[in-house]
């Protein structure tokens, strides 16, 4: 079966086609093209994403992304077997441009239309590298707009356990990335530069809660700025490898806590962990320690694939279309949904 995918959430355009083939251990999946148009250089001048530019850069990029997708995977768009969009949650002016874009190509060639969560995506993206992967299992779902802790009974029925009530782990990093004076999307050199710092330098709130597995990370961005604004009043230069270890250890390990209490309250064999901030090294590290310690199968994709991509939303889009989730040309876009459901 091939899926035609597209993915436009918030700054990545993104166009896969994957096929997917149903063998006795479960299901065969190959990702035969994958393209995807960055607007990091556009956002950086502003220091994060703007919305209505963001909109814009996809509409300007999807339709040549498309053509070159379906060229790279040696099939025609009369092949494509159905067509998968994320249409929820995201920035509304942003999924819109996919969404369109993606009914019209499936009134054009008359094929069905598959909206997909684009969170339910993230938790697909483990599916290509862990070919024997299958539900049930466990999953953390750590990005820049959503961070919650989920029980996957199938490949379709999700129950959220935990979520974040303010912000969101990957918002924590960049905003704190952002004090520290490096460029946006700052996660990636907050995590290199945390190494050369001492991470019990400061010390910082927990992001988990005593009295749930949510989480909170307003309390220790709150806190670095804080300390950020107090070292300057006091004429201290700011030691910025100090504050991006010590930033880093307690978020990480805020996470680790609750994976750890979750453990123990569902007994979960497999953990899949996804989104973005799964592109962290100390993170994954921490990750192999637990897997160890606690005898549990750890199953992060690789750092192509943290971040927002299409073939995620084609691997969820193929479960979606196998049980029956349909859209006509009424499919609209919304900011926000619950991850229990797909419209």
């Amino acid at each position: 079966m091939l899926i035609i995918a597209f993915e436009s959430s918030c700054d990545e355009t993104s166009v896969s086609v994957a096929e997917f083939e149903k063998t006795e251990k479960g299901c065969k999946r190959r990702i035969l093209s994958l393209k995807t148009a960055s607007q990091i250089p556009i956002h950086a001048l502003y220091g994060g994403v703007v919305p209505e530019i963001a909109s814009r850069a996809h509409v300007e990029s999807i339709s040549s992304l498309t053509h070159s997708a379906i060229s790279e995977s040696g099939y025609s768009p009369e092949d494509m077997d159905a067509v998968a969009v994320t249409n929820t949650p995201g920035l509304v002016g942003a999924l819109l441009v996919a969404v369109n874009y993606a009914k019209a190509f499936a009134l054009r060639y008359k094929k069905p239309l598959v909206p997909v969560n684009h969170i339910r995506g993230h938790i697909a993206a483990a599916y290509y590298e862990y070919e024997d992967l299958e539900a049930p299992f466990f999953a953390l779902v750590a990005s820049g707009g959503h961070t919650s802790m989920v029980e996957v009974k199938s490949p379709t029925e999700f129950i959220t356990v935990a979520r974040t009530r303010d912000d969101a782990a990957g918002e924590a990093f960049d905003k704190v990335a952002r004090i520290l004076g490096i460029p946006y999307p700052g996660g990636a050199a907050l995590d290199e530069l945390a190494y050369k710092g001492n991470p019990n330098a400061i010390r910082l709130p927990y992001a988990s809660l005593s009295d749930s597995l949510d989480f909170s990370f307003s309390g220790i961005k709150t806190a670095v700025i804080n300390y950020a604004n107090t070292e300057k009043m006091c004429g201290r230069e700011l030691n910025r490898e100090d504050v991006a270890a010590s930033f880093t250890n307690v978020a990480v390990e805020s996470i680790l806590r609750n994976i750890r209490r979750a453990h123990k309250e569902y007994g979960f064999e497999t953990l899949v962990v996804s989104g973005g901030v799964a592109a962290n090294n100390h993170l994954r590290e921490k990750l192999s320690e637990f897997q160890r310690e606690y005898n549990v199968r750890v199953c992060i994709p690789s750092k192509a694939f943290c971040g927002d991509n299409a073939a995620m939303i084609a691997a969820q889009g193929y479960y979606e279309y196998m049980s029956g989730a349909r859209a006509d040309s009424s499919l609209n876009a919304k900011a926000t949904a619950r991850l229990e459901s797909n419209i």
